[in-house]
């Protein structure tokens, strides 16, 4: 942890901050966290109004960026804001999106550390409440969220998880053949078919191979969980959101499936997004019940 800690308590500066796109309802801001390995390029959406707001950090999954799947993230910041009074900052993790870093740095205490930069540097905004800090994650990034949990309880008050997969061997993500190529070679590659391929550190596949991510969640979280989840999900089984909220003893916690709803949240079929505003709404009433 102290690791993890010292990784993260760096130089929280947010450099080039360029406002593009401004609302009735709320502000958006692309930013430049300065960590002592690389630059994290995020996104701001800040609420209209003086404040304070509570803050949630989104971390996207494997292979896509800080907008995710369809602009699934993208959609679902504004209406968090304007809605809900939330204010939100989405990164790329190393060698996603405008990331500049090598992939190969992308582990679970990388992504841990660059979750807490996020909300270290949310906590330094006038508008912000640093004692109301969320964190959510679709698929992979619902992993490193519930590792960011785990790992900085003192950080994050409350969680959601979008198709968290707390174990991307048992779904298909990772496999005895891609842990044997990485103790090969020091990495493996992941193939895509919406991008380039990926190498993998072989740290990466340790993590994946060694870590227990719901034991670690259960036994160094106490805050609540909201797992959502679609029914038609046939990249992560829907069951891991059951398991994952069976992982939390907070009283609050709980899943919100969605019929008919696909990993992607719809979002490649749906043109009204209906399933993806179901998942927001569901997101920013537990946010603004449970960041008071």
């Amino acid at each position: 942890m102290k690791k993890l800690m010292s990784l993260v308590l760096v130089l929280m500066v947010a450099l080039c901050a360029v406002s593009f796109a401004e609302e009735a309802g709320c502000t958006e801001t692309v930013v430049s966290i300065k960590t002592e390995l690389y630059d994290i390029p995020a996104t701001v959406c800040m609420p209209a109004g003086e404040g304070p707001f509570p803050a949630v950090v989104m971390l996207h999954g494997t292979g896509s960026n800080r907008e995710e799947a369809g602009n699934g993230y993208k959609t679902a910041a504004p209406v968090l804001a304007e809605k809900y009074g939330i204010a939100t900052i989405r990164i790329d993790f190393p060698g996603n999106g405008e990331s500049t870093a090598d992939y190969m740095l992308y582990n679970f205490e990388s992504a841990v550390a660059d979750a807490v930069a996020a909300a270290n540097y949310m906590k330094t905004l006038d508008k912000i409440n640093p004692d109301a800090i969320g964190v959510m994650g679709w698929s992979q990034g619902g992993t490193d969220a519930l590792l960011a949990c785990a790992w900085a309880p003192e950080v994050f008050k409350s969680l959601v998880t979008w198709a968290g997969a707390p174990d991307m061997m048992l779904d298909g993500f990772f496999s005895e053949a891609d842990y044997a190529e990485a103790k090969e070679n020091g990495y493996f590659v992941m193939e895509f078919d919406w991008r380039e391929n990926l190498n993998v550190s072989i740290e990466w596949a340790e993590d994946v191979a060694n870590t227990d991510v719901l034991a670690e969640f259960s036994k160094g979280y106490t805050g609540p969980v909201l797992a959502i989840h679609g029914t038609m999900d046939v990249t992560v089984d829907p069951e891991w959101s059951n398991k994952i909220v069976a992982a939390s003893a907070n009283e609050k916690s709980a899943t919100h499936f969605i019929e008919g709803m696909d990993h992607t949240f719809n979002t490649f079929v749906e043109p009204d997004f209906a399933s993806l505003l179901n998942a927001v709404d569901a997101t920013g009433a537990f946010f603004a019940d449970t960041l008071k």
